[in-house]
This record gives C-alpha cells, sequence and structure tokens, in this order.
C-alpha cells in the first residue's frame, strides 16, 4: 500500500473522530469548563468567594475565542517549531558522521 493512501485512510479515520460525537450527540449543550466548575463549587459550598478576580474580561465571546485560538496557535507553533529543529539538528549531525 502506498504511503498517499495510507496518509488518507488515517485522516479520513481522524475526521470521522473527530466529527462524530457532533451527529450522536447533535441535541447535547457543550459548556465549558469554566461554567461546569462554577456550577459544581456552589452546589459544594455557596458560601464559596474566589480569591480573585480577573483584571480585564474580554468584550465578547467572539475576542476571547480569538485569543484562546491565538493561544494555542502560537503554542503549537512554538512546540512544533522545537521538534523541526531538533530533527533537523539530529539529520545533519547523522549526515556528518557518515
Amino acid at each position: 500500500m502506498k504511503l498517499f493512501t495510507k496518509n488518507m485512510i488515517i485522516l479520513v479515520f481522524v475526521a470521522i473522530l473527530a466529527f462524530s460525537p457532533l451527529y450522536f450527540a447533535s441535541d447535547a449543550e457543550f459548556a465549558g469548563a469554566d461554567g461546569l466548575a462554577s456550577d459544581a463549587i456552589s452546589e459544594f459550598n455557596a458560601d464559596y468567594t474566589p480569591w480573585f478576580e480577573s483584571f480585564w474580561a474580554p468584550p465578547s465571546g467572539e475576542v476571547e475565542s480569538f485569543l484562546f485560538a491565538l493561544q494555542a496557535a502560537l503554542g503549537s507553533g512554538f512546540v512544533f517549531y522545537y521538534l523541526g529543529y531538533s530533527k533537523g539538528k539530529y539529520s545533519v549531525g547523522e549526515s556528518k558522521r557518515n
């Protein structure tokens, strides 16, 4: 089996895994962890007060989502740059030995 065919099979499988929850749980509410955590805390201790408050709140949910996506993109950029750099450094070092 060719490498391209294997990659396409894996890509289709990953897409099925990623989108199947949206199909099978189409009527489910996908809530964030922050909201669920605050609900659970207030259920256990109604008198709980947070230790601190945020010093800045995003003006809208779209800005908050954008900042989260930007943070994820920058983080993955750094991680994969390091992995690529390490792989390239290893490959160059290996070719010098031969």
